[in-house]
C-alpha cells in the first residue's frame, strides 16, 4: 500500500483506509489459514475457560444483562447481544493463559482480541464466513502495528499491553463488518483509544482475576467503539499520534514509523503463536527445556535440589514469582511453571490447579528456582531460554531452548491443532467437537456465522 497518496494523513487513517479497502480475495491463502487457525484455537480455549469459576461470573453478567440477542457465549447454549458476548467470550479465551499472540512479541492477543467481537458482530449482523476471516485479517494487522509501535514499553509504563492493543484490535474487526466508511473507521480508533486499560498490578499482589477480565473488556470496547461509530459518534483521528495519543501516553520509547510499515506488503498474522502449555508464554519455552531434560535424562522433581532458569529481562523484571498467591500469579510465574513441568504433564490444562498450587512438593522446588538474565547472541529468539538443574546424585543437566510448539518456526499442523482442540474443547464438546472444527477449518465457506456453535 503506497501510503504517501495520503499526503499528511494521520496513521489512524492510513490504518482506517487499509482496514476498510482490504478485500479478501487480495489476502494470501496462507494468511487466510493463519486467521483460521487462530479461531480455531480461540472457540478451544474459550470453551475449556467456560468451564471455570471467575468465567462464570462474567457470564452470568453477560446473560443478565444482554438477553435477546443472537451472539454465542461458547461453551454454552447462551446467546446474547454482541457487546456482552464479545465481553464474555475475550474473557473466556484469556480465561486460563491459553489464548494465542504473537513471535516476536508485539504485545497482542489476537485470539482474544479479534475472534471475541469479530464473532459476535458477525452473528449479529449474518455475516459470512468470508467477511469474518477478512475481518480478523485486517484488524490483526492494525492491532499488530499499533503493538509493535510501543516496542514493549507499554508494559513498562504498567499496562497489560493487551488490553490496550486489543481494544483498537477489537474496533476494526468488529468496523468491518459493520460496513464502516474509512472515516467512521477513524472515528472507532479514536473511540478504542479512550477505552484502552489494564493495569498489571494483579502480578504483584493477587486479585489475577481481573486479568482475565482485560481481554473481554478489549473485545466489548471493540464492538462500542465500532458501533459509536457507525451511528455517528466522533473520535480524534490523531489517537495514535498526537500530543496526548497512544504513542504518547501509553508508550514510554516508542516508534511511531511501525505503525503503517509494510502495511498491505507484510503480514503479521503469519506471527501467530499458539500456546501449548495453561501459562504465560514467557515460561513455555524453559517448560518446554524441562520437559526435553525430564525425557532426555529421566528426571523427576524428587531428583532436583536446585533449578537456574536464564531468559529475558521481561524473565526477570516481571515472572520471578517464587511464592504465587493466587492461580493467575502461578501461570505468570516462570519458577511454578518450570517446578510443575518436573511433576506434572503442563499439556494438560488440568495441571495447573489449586491442587498443584499447594501441592508441597511443586512449591517446595518454586523455591528453589533462580532466575536470572540470559546473555543473548544476534541469533536468539527473545524467549530463549536455558535451564540447569543440579541433582541430588551431584550431576548438573542443561537444555538449551530456542522456541516451544506453536511458535512460528514450529508451527502446529492442522492435524496437531485438531489433537490440541480435541484435548482442550473435547471434554465439554464430546462428539460435536470434530465437526465444530471442520466447519471452523472451512470457515470460508460459511454462509452465515450464526450457524458456529460450540455447544
Amino acid at each position: 500500500m503506497d501510503t504517501g497518496t495520503f499526503g499528511k494523513a494521520t496513521a489512524a487513517q492510513i490504518l482506517a483506509r487499509f482496514a476498510t479497502q482490504l478485500q479478501y480475495e487480495r489476502i494470501p491463502a496462507v494468511v487466510v489459514e493463519r486467521a483460521k487457525d487462530c479461531v480455531i484455537d480461540t472457540v478451544a480455549a474459550c470453551t475449556y475457560g467456560s468451564q471455570l469459576p471467575w468465567s462464570r461470573i462474567v457470564i452470568g453478567y453477560a446473560e443478565q444483562y444482554g438477553k435477546g440477542g443472537s451472539s454465542t457465549i461458547l461453551g454454552t447454549p447462551l446467546r446474547v447481544h454482541a457487546p456482552h458476548a464479545a465481553l464474555a467470550n475475550g474473557a473466556l479465551a484469556h480465561a486460563f493463559e491459553m489464548d494465542a499472540l504473537v513471535q516476536p512479541s508485539a504485545g497482542v492477543h489476537p485470539g482474544a482480541s479479534l475472534t471475541a467481537p469479530g464473532l459476535a458482530v458477525a452473528q449479529e449482523t449474518g455475516a459470512s464466513g468470508r467477511d469474518f476471516l477478512a475481518a480478523v485479517v485486517a484488524g490483526g494487522e492494525v492491532m499488530h502495528r499499533i503493538g509493535a509501535a510501543s516496542k514493549q514499553s507499554t508494559e513498562r509504563i504498567g499496562f497489560h499491553a493487551p488490553g490496550v492493543t486489543g481494544a483498537f484490535g477489537g474496533a476494526v474487526v468488529a468496523g468491518r463488518l459493520l460496513k464502516l466508511t474509512a472515516d467512521e473507521m477513524v472515528n472507532a480508533l479514536g473511540i478504542a483509544g479512550s477505552l484502552a486499560s489494564g493495569l498489571l498490578e494483579f502480578s504483584k499482589s493477587g486479585g489475577g482475576m481481573v486479568k482475565r477480565l482485560h481481554l473481554g473488556r478489549a473485545a466489548e470496547s471493540g464492538v462500542l467503539a465500532a458501533t459509536l461509530a457507525k451511528h455517528g459518534f466522533s473520535g480524534p483521528a490523531t489517537v495514535l499520534d498526537g500530543k496526548f495519543g497512544y504513542m504518547n501516553v501509553f508508550c514510554k520509547d516508542g516508534d511511531a514509523a511501525r505503525l503503517t510499515a509494510g502495511l498491505g506488503e507484510t503480514w503479521n498474522l503469519l506471527t501467530l503463536a499458539l500456546k501449548r502449555y495453561a501459562c504465560h508464554v514467557t515460561a513455555h519455552v524453559p517448560v518446554t527445556a524441562a520437559l526435553a531434560l525430564k525425557e532426555k535424562y529421566g528426571i523427576s522433581g524428587d531428583d532436583i535440589v536446585a533449578i537456574t532458569v536464564a531468559g529475558s529481562e521481561k524473565m526477570v523484571s516481571h515472572h520471578n514469582i517464587p511464592e504465587p498467591h493466587d492461580m493467575t500469579m502461578a501461570q505468570y510465574s516462570t519458577p511454578f511453571c518450570v517446578a510443575l513441568a518436573f511433576y506434572r504433564d503442563p499439556r494438560d490444562p488440568t495441571a495447573f490447579s489449586e491442587a498443584s498450587r499447594n501441592d508441597a512438593k511443586i512449591r517446595a522446588l518454586c523455591r528453589q528456582v533462580a532466575v536470572e538474565l540470559r546473555k543473548e547472541t544476534a541469533h536468539d529468539n527473545p524467549l530463549a531460554s536455558r535451564v540447569s538443574v543440579k541433582l541430588k546424585d551431584g550431576r548438573e543437566q542443561t537444555q538449551e531452548q530456542q522456541y516451544f510448539p506453536g511458535m512460528p518456526q514450529q508451527a502446529l499442523t492442522r492435524d496437531e491443532l485438531r489433537a490440541k482442540f480435541n484435548a482442550v474443547a473435547g471434554a465439554l464438546l464430546g462428539t460435536k467437537a470434530g465437526p465444530l472444527f471442520d466447519q471452523l477449518a472451512a470457515a470460508e465457506t460459511i454462509v452465515n456465522m450464526r450457524d458456529v456453535s460450540a455447544r
